[in-house]
Formats: structure tokens, C-alpha cells, sequence
């Protein structure tokens, strides 16, 4: 059984549903369509980045079960491109090129009139492409609308926030009926007024919010529905995002640091000095790195795995070799998740830890090799900051914008999207982080100089 496909039902289901549902609805959903144990469920819904688990009395180290009071929201990375309604749009990667009128469902032109001068064709070569490498082709056009609204900050007005605060109809909004932010109580929006019915705040789009929605050209059957999408959005910017590059995320990088750390590699026992022994947090195995594939109900070896870590650690490899390879970028293998457990980072601990992993942080260049930064690039330019400098700013935040230059130019990395971007062209560089590859053989040689070391200083 393939869990693309549990993860694509999921998704439009719960984008058939105003974008969310408890957990005990969507598992009687799932389970009666799919042969899938709880546990199986709940990883898929905890470690895919197309779902967030928010409410309830959550535990969050937890991957043995989710609260039923718990609700499972749909999100997304896609947006709209913003520079595609100015012409200004250099074939972006991940930004859809529509009307969002055409989203909002009520575009004036699209009707037998005058033609829309922007794109209705979720089927165009462009919007096809998006679709296809962010796994939604599955949706139908209400759902895909659904997951826009609810992901994409520009297309819906935030919530006044001085309309919650003061007395009166308007509370302390000066622009008062022609504000251009929504009127309605924010702790109902979150889901937390203690007030209910008897709440001075609106906990419904008023008339005057109703019509400036309307000439915005949403639909009234969305602003009807807008309460529980903006629920939503508030949800899914407050909950944490482990990852937005691939379905299934490495666990080693999760969102807790004891659950980081109980997937580390045990650096002591790699050195055969562990005192902890079967009371360690950590796994023990005799490499840096130990990939693993999830077999229906457990975590299994990979074999040849130094041939799968030697393609990985290379930036240019989206596909480890063989018959049944490993995506890389969605960290399966025939839709069977895929994770990688490794050693602590090099740069967070001291020179003379041995066999700690060492990242390396590499930029697409001109001719489509990949440049590790730090070194110079085709045209001899070297970036303002190096891979280990780029390695320590993304541990302390790996939602972070880095600000660096080469040569004359300035660029942003951003370690969320995971691309380097000229703000002045506003051009993109695909950014990759990979391992430095150590080998079997160069594992067992520093673990015997490390001991021939230990005996020369006694």
C-alpha cells in the first residue's frame, strides 16, 4: 500500500471538509478506505508536511497515537506568484500563475465577456508543473481553492486587530466601517472566547464585511465559510512546521530537541565507549549515518547503505542508484517513507569529536553544478559566508533569511524555501544542504587512529 496515496485522500478530504477535521473523523475516514494501523496514521500525519496536528491536549513527543479532540489541517507551500499579475515573473517554481479572483471563485471576466487577461487554466503548462511537484493534481478546484485560502496569506485580509481592542461597534478601529481588515473577534477566530453568544465582538461576517469581501470578488459561499478558515490560518501559523521540502521529513530534524536527539546517532558508541549501553538515548550504530525505510509497522535497514549515503551526500543526486532507489527529495523509497539518522552536526561540538556529521551547504551556479559555499564559484566569486557559517545559522533558526553578497551583488537565503534569491532581479538559486561522505573504510580508520591516540596519551 502506498502512503502517497493515504496522504492524498487525506488531503482532499479534508479540503472537501473547509479545510480540517478532528482526528477521530478523519481516521474512521481513512481507516475504512485503507488498510493502515493507528500508528501507521499518525506518522504519516505528524511527519508529512502537507497536514498539521493542532488542539487538544496534545503530546507532542508522542508518535504512538494523536489526541481525538485534536484537529488535522491541510496545508500547503504553494501560493500564488505574486510577480505574475505585474508581468514580471521569471518561470517561478512554486508560485501559480492564476486570477485570484478566479480563486476567490467570482472573477467578473471569466463568464462569456471579455476574457481575463490572467490565467483560469489550473491545467496550463506552468500551473500543470506546480501541481505536479507539490503532489496536488488529485484536487478538484473548490478543494485546491479551499488550501489556497487557508495557506496563502495574500489572499484574505487579516483579522483588525484594533477592533479587538476599546469599546464600541468598531471598538478602537478609526476607519471604522471602511476598514479594510476583517471585523470579527479574534479569541473566536483562535477558538478560545470565554464570552460565547454574549461576546461584544462579532463572532460573524457582518453586513459591512460581507459587501467589501463581495467587491473583493469572493464568493459568498467562501465567506460563509471564512470563520473556519480563518481558524485555520491562525492554527497553522502558530503551529510548528518541520519541513516543507518533501512529503515524508527526516525525524532526525523534528521539531523537539529530545526527539532530535533520541534519533542521533550515539557518537560513544561509534567509538566503542558508550557506558550507557541499552540505556542510552541515542541509537547505537557503527556508522555516522544509517538509512532506514518504514515497513508497515517499523523502521528497517536499507541495504547498500554506503552507496545510498555516497549518491546523497552528492547535490547533484535527487535519486540514489539501483532498482528500487531513494528519493531524496521526498525521502522515499516506492512511496514507503524513508529517513536518515546521523551524528550530531559538526559545528556543535569541539575539534576533536571524531565522526560527528559535517553539512555542507551548496548553491546551484550559472552552469548547473553546484557550488558549495565559501568556495569559489565559475567566475572565481566567493559568497560572504562559508558552509559551516550557513550550518550554525541554520541550526540556531532553520526558518531564518540570510542576508550574504558575492562579488558586487546582495542575495537572501532563505532556509525555509531553501533557495537563494537576487532581490534586485528577483532570480532564484535552488540551495541544498548534503553530508560530506565518509566511507565505511574512513569510519573504521578514524575510529582506530582515535584509540591509537588514546593509548600514545597514557
Amino acid at each position: 500500500m502506498s502512503n502517497d496515496k493515504i496522504v492524498r485522500y487525506a488531503t482532499r478530504l479534508l479540503c472537501s471538509h473547509q479545510g480540517s477535521l478532528e482526528y477521530r473523523q478523519l481516521h474512521r475516514h481513512v481507516c475504512n478506505s485503507f488498510d493502515i494501523s493507528d500508528y501507521g496514521l499518525c506518522y504519516i500525519l505528524r511527519e508529512c508536511c502537507r497536514f498539521a496536528v493542532v488542539g487538544g491536549t496534545e503530546d507532542r513527543t508522542s508518535y504512538t497515537e494523536i489526541n481525538p479532540d485534536c484537529r488535522i489541517i491541510a496545508r500547503t507551500a504553494v501560493r500564488l506568484c505574486k510577480d505574475y499579475p505585474k508581468d514580471r515573473c521569471a518561470d517561478c517554481e512554486e508560485g501559480l500563475h492564476l486570477c485570484k479572483y478566479f480563486v476567490y471563485g467570482n472573477c467578473r471576466f471569466g463568464k462569456g465577456r471579455k476574457p481575463c487577461r490572467y490565467s483560469h487554466e489550473l491545467s496550463s503548462g506552468h500551473n500543470y508543473e506546480v501541481l505536479r511537484n507539490y503532489h496536488l493534481l488529485d484536487l478538484d478546484q473548490d478543494e485546491l481553492f479551499m488550501l489556497l485560502l487557508q495557506n496563502d496569506p495574500s489572499l484574505l485580509p487579516e483579522v483588525c486587530v484594533h477592533y479587538n481592542k476599546g469599546s464600541g461597534p468598531y471598538g478602537a478601529c478609526t476607519f471604522k466601517a471602511s476598514c479594510t481588515k476583517l471585523h470579527i473577534c479574534q479569541h473566536f477566530v483562535q477558538g478560545d472566547c470565554m464570552f460565547g453568544y454574549k461576546c461584544k465582538r462579532s463572532h460573524r461576517i457582518e453586513l459591512d464585511d460581507q459587501k467589501k469581501l463581495e467587491e473583493r470578488g469572493i464568493t459568498r459561499e467562501n465567506i460563509h465559510n471564512l470563520p473556519s478558515i480563518y481558524r485555520n490560518i491562525y492554527d497553522l501559523k502558530n503551529c510548528s512546521i518541520s519541513s516543507i521540502e518533501g512529503e515524508i521529513t527526516d525525524t532526525s530534524q523534528g521539531p523537539s530537541v529530545s526527539e532530535r536527539e533520541s534519533n542521533e546517532i550515539c557518537l560513544h558508541y561509534i567509538r566503542k565507549q558508550c557506558s550507557f549501553q541499552e540505556k542510552c538515548i541515542h541509537v547505537h550504530f557503527h556508522l555516522p549515518y544509517k538509512w532506514e525505510v518504514y515497513d508497515k509497522s517499523s523502521w528497517v535497514e536499507l541495504h547498500h547503505m554506503e552507496e545510498i549515503e555516497k549518491a546523497f551526500c552528492d547535490p547533484e543526486n535527487t535519486h540514489s542508484e539501483g532498482s528500487r532507489p531513494v528519493d531524496f527529495l521526498e525521502m522515499t523509497r516506492n512511496s514507503a517513507p524513508v529517513r536518515r539518522l546521523s551524528t550530531a552536526s559538526s559545528v556543535t561540538k569541539p575539534p576533536h569529536y571524531i565522526l560527528t556529521t559535517e553539512w555542507v551547504w551548496y548553491c546551484k551556479g550559472e552552469n548547473g553544478k553546484w557550488i558549495e559555499y565559501g568556495l569559489p564559484d565559475e567566475k572565481r566569486k566567493v559568497s560572504s559566508v562559508t558552509s559551516k557559517e550557513l550550518e550554525q545559522a541554520y541550526l540556531a533558526d532553520n526558518n531564518a533569511e540570510i542576508i550574504l553578497t558575492k562579488g558586487h551583488r546582495q542575495y537572501t537565503l532563505s532556509f525555509k524555501d531553501m533557495y537563494q534569491r537576487n532581490p534586485k532581479h528577483n532570480t532564484k538559486r535552488k540551495v541544498r544542504r548534503r553530508p560530506r561522505f565518509v566511507s565505511e573504510k574512513a569510519v573504521e580508520n578514524k575510529r582506530m587512529g582515535y584509540g591509537s591516540c588514546l593509548i600514545v596519551s597514557i
